[in-house]
């Protein structure tokens, strides 16, 4: 089994990082103790960072300014790339008019509305509207009732020959240091067996969401895949992701992957990251340069 490594020196040789979020920088006690050091060692190194994440349930603005609340303000709207952007391109390609039926909070239809559509949270389809609904979406996992709306999202599949996007594929997540909650992505999950349908998915391990983040620098720089790392605590949508594009990855043990099980969930997945370290937080003497 690879040797737990220090954080500092993977970086050190890597010009661009991609980091998740939730297990990574934040947990469901607020941000990963001493976090900060990290974003003012790559600020005085000038290394490029990215926040790569499945998180669609706000706009990158609000995501970016939940970080700020915790005081961490490297992290602004620009850094942000999340699985809705995603959704956003495929909803302009493909949906021309009609509702956007979505299950989410009011604050996740963002991606929808920025797409110039009309939005339609689950609760108020009814008969008179069901026909001009042309696409739902799977956003979040607040902001509806799990019962009365799910059931509601399963007729509605059964009924209207229209796309579902899923717009986070994240199973499960982490709300204290032992327990998980369901995630928007096993919700879809549950339903597309249900109906028996396939539905669409944009986040990660699906390499377009690194292809996504890799053409935008691309952009503006020329950039290889080894010059970029990600950095990620689950190995199913992190580092299987990371691998399949072609990075080198480091698994934290913060998240959904702790110190107890790491060498059993490597063996069990077969998911090898590159590096595998404590955490992405970097010791008070990293910033003396």
């Amino acid at each position: 089994m690879k040797r737990i490594e220090d954080f500092k020196s993977i970086i050190d040789r890597y010009e661009i990082i991609f980091f998740d979020a939730f297990g990574v920088l934040k947990t469901h006690s607020g941000l990963v103790p001493g976090i900060e050091r990290t974003f003012e060692y790559l600020k005085a190194c000038n290394k490029e960072y990215y926040i790569v994440t499945n998180d669609a349930s706000r706009s990158p603005v609000q995501l970016a300014q939940s970080y700020h609340d915790k005081g961490l303000y490297a992290v602004t709207a620009d850094r942000i790339i999340s699985s809705g952007q995603l959704t956003k391109e495929y909803l302009e390609l493909k949906v021309d008019d009609g509702y956007v039926a979505y299950l989410g909070t009011q604050e996740s239809a963002h991606y929808i509305e920025s797409a110039g559509l009309k939005t339609l949270p689950v609760r108020e389809v009814n008969s008179h509207n069901i026909d001009k609904v042309n696409a739902l979406i799977f956003m979040d996992d607040e902001g509806f009732d799990w019962f009365e709306d799910l059931n509601k999202t399963v007729n509605l599949l059964r009924k209207r020959t229209i796309p579902a996007i899923v717009a986070n594929t994240d199973y499960a997540y982490p709300v204290s240091k032992s327990d998980v909650g369901i995630a928007i992505g096993g919700l879809a999950q549950m339903i597309e067996t249900i109906v028996g349908k396939k539905f669409i998915r944009f986040g990660k391990p699906d390499s377009q969401m690194f292809m996504f983040a890799y053409d935008l620098i691309r952009e503006y720089r020329s950039i290889s895949k080894k010059q970029i790392v990600m950095v990620g605590d689950t190995l199913q949508t992190d580092i299987m992701g990371g691998n399949k594009f072609g990075l080198d990855t480091v698994l934290v043990l913060t998240g959904n992957t702790q110190a107890t099980d790491y060498q059993n969930r490597v063996e069990a997945t077969g998911i090898v990251p590159t590096y595998i370290c404590d955490s992405a937080v970097l010791g008070p003497d990293a910033l003396a340069l």
